[in-house]
C-alpha cells in the first residue's frame, strides 16, 4: 500500500491552488446521510409468513448467488458485516414487507410493533429508518392499488399508506432522527387503456385520503415516485412523472416531495438535469440511487457519468443538504454484501468528488460570461487527483482502502453465506 497521508497531503496541495477546503469536503460528505436499502440482501423478498410471496409489479431479481438472508437476523447480520466498509453517515431504508411477527399480518393491519427489533437495532446502531409502503407482490396488487376500481381493494391499500405513516412517525421518535417514507405504486396497464384519467383521479384521492387521516403524524416526509413503466405494464403509468409532480406541487406541504428515481424514466432522460427544475419549486428532493441498464434494472449503483453529474448538480445548486439521497438496487448474481458495499461507497465516492470542485470560482467566470475559462475549468477537474482524498477518508474512518475490503466479504461468505 503506499503512503496514504503523503498522498493526501499532494492532493490537498492541488486542490489549494483553486481555493478547494478539502478538509471541508470531507467533512460534509461524512455527515450527508445516506439510507442503504434493505432489500439487496435478500432478494427484495420480505419476511412476511406467506406461501404466495412471488414478486410482482413489475420488480425482478436475476441471478441465484448463494446466501441470501432468510430472516430478520440474518438480514441485520449481513447489513452489519456490509456496514464496515461504508463510511459516513448512514440511515436503513426498510420496505413494509419486512415485518416480523410470529403469524401471519396482512398489509393492512401491520403495526410498530411489527417492527420493533428494527427500531432497537436502528438505535443500538445509532441510525436513522426510512421506510416504504410495499404496494407489490400481494394478490390485491394484481389489478391495481391504490388507483383500482375495485373499492375494496383500494380502501385495502389506503389502509396500507396509513399504517405506514404512522410506522414512520415511530420510527421518527425511536432514532431522533426523521423518517422519510417513499409512495411508489406499481399500477398500470399493459395495452393503453381507454379510460387514462380515471385511474389517476382515484390515485390522486388514496394520497389525500392517507394524508388526511395521518394529518397529525409528525417526524415523516412522503417522497411520491413516478415511474415510466414496468414489465406487464408497459403502455400505461398511472403514477407517471408529470401525475407525481403534478400532485407534490398541488399538494404544497412541507412533508410532500418529489422522488426522482435514476431508473424511473426514458433511456434518454437523465435526473441530473431535473433537479434544478424541481428546486426552482421545491426545498426537498428525495433521491432514488440506481443504474439501469436500458431500463429500470436496478443493478448496483456505478461511480458512473450520471451519478457523479447528479452530485455534482446537487453541490452547486446548493441543495446536496436539502436533498434526501437512498440507494436502490438488488442483484443477485453476486455476492449480496459487495453489492452494498461497492454500490454505497460509490454514492458516497461521488458526493466526494463533487464537493471537490471550484464551484464559485465556476460560477464567477461564467457570470463573467467566460465560456472558454468555464469548459477549461469543467475539463481539467475531471483528471484532478480525487482518489487520492478518497483513500485516505476511507482509511482515516476504518471502512477499508481500495479493495481491502473484499478479503473480509470472501470469508464471511464462506464462515456464514455457504453454510445457511
Amino acid at each position: 500500500m503506499y503512503d496514504i497521508t503523503k498522498g493526501y497531503e499532494l492532493a490537498k496541495e492541488y486542490y489549494a491552488q483553486y481555493g478547494i477546503d478539502v478538509d471541508k469536503a470531507i467533512k460534509i460528505a461524512d455527515s450527508t446521510p445516506i439510507s442503504m436499502h434493505c432489500w439487496q440482501g435478500d432478494d427484495v423478498a420480505g419476511l412476511e409468513k406467506k406461501d404466495d410471496a412471488a414478486l410482482s409489479g413489475g420488480i425482478q431479481t436475476t441471478g441465484n448467488y448463494p446466501g441470501k438472508a432468510t430472516n430478520g437476523e440474518e438480514l441485520r447480520k449481513d447489513i452489519e458485516e456490509a456496514m464496515k466498509f461504508i463510511p459516513g453517515e448512514l440511515k436503513l431504508n426498510l420496505h413494509a414487507s419486512y415485518l416480523e411477527a410470529d403469524t401471519f399480518v396482512d398489509r393492512d393491519a401491520i403495526r410498530p410493533e411489527h417492527f420493533e427489533k428494527w427500531a432497537d437495532w436502528a438505535v443500538e446502531k445509532g441510525i436513522g429508518l426510512d421506510f416504504n409502503p410495499t404496494y407489490f407482490s400481494h394478490p390485491k396488487s394484481e389489478h391495481g392499488t391504490l388507483s383500482s376500481a375495485d373499492e375494496e381493494v383500494r380502501q385495502f391499500w389506503i389502509r396500507h399508506g396509513i399504517a405506514c405513516r404512522k410506522i414512520g412517525e415511530y420510527f421518527a421518535n425511536r432514532t431522533g432522527k426523521p423518517c422519510v417514507i417513499n409512495h411508489w405504486t406499481p399500477d398500470g396497464d399493459k395495452e393503453f387503456p381507454i379510460d387514462t384519467i380515471g385511474p389517476r383521479l382515484r390515485l390522486k384521492d388514496s394520497y389525500d385520503r392517507v394524508f388526511e387521516a395521518t394529518k397529525d403524524v409528525k417526524g415523516v416526509i412522503d417522497g411520491i415516485e413516478s415511474k415510466v413503466f414496468g414489465i406487464g405494464l408497459e403502455s400505461y403509468t398511472v403514477g407517471s412523472h408529470e401525475f407525481c409532480m403534478g400532485y407534490v406541487m398541488k399538494a404544497n406541504k412541507d412533508h410532500i416531495i418529489m422522488t426522482l428515481d435514476t431508473g424511473h424514466y426514458h433511456p434518454t432522460e437523465v435526473v441530473s438535469a431535473k433537479l434544478a427544475a424541481i428546486y426552482t419549486f421545491s426545498n426537498n428532493v428525495l433521491l432514488h440511487v440506481s443504474r439501469p441498464v436500458r431500463w429500470d434494472s436496478d443493478h448496483v449503483v456505478s461511480f458512473d457519468d450520471e451519478t457523479r453529474a447528479i452530485m455534482s448538480e446537487l453541490v452547486k445548486l446548493g441543495k446536496l443538504q436539502d436533498t434526501f439521497i437512498a440507494t436502490d438496487f438488488f442483484d443477485a448474481s453476486i455476492n449480496r454484501i459487495a453489492a452494498w458495499v461497492i454500490g454505497m461507497r460509490n454514492t458516497r465516492k461521488a458526493i466526494l468528488e463533487a464537493l471537490l470542485q471550484p464551484v464559485d470560482e465556476m460560477k464567477k467566470i461564467e457570470a463573467a460570461g467566460d465560456v472558454s475559462a468555464r469548459l477549461a475549468f469543467k475539463e481539467e477537474f475531471k483528471a484532478a487527483p480525487f482518489s487520492l482524498v478518497w483513500d485516505y477518508y476511507c482509511a482515516k474512518n476504518n471502512k477499508g482502502v481500495g479493495l481491502e475490503w473484499l478479503d473480509e466479504v470472501k470469508e464471511y461468505e464462506k464462515d456464514v453465506l455457504l453454510k445457511r
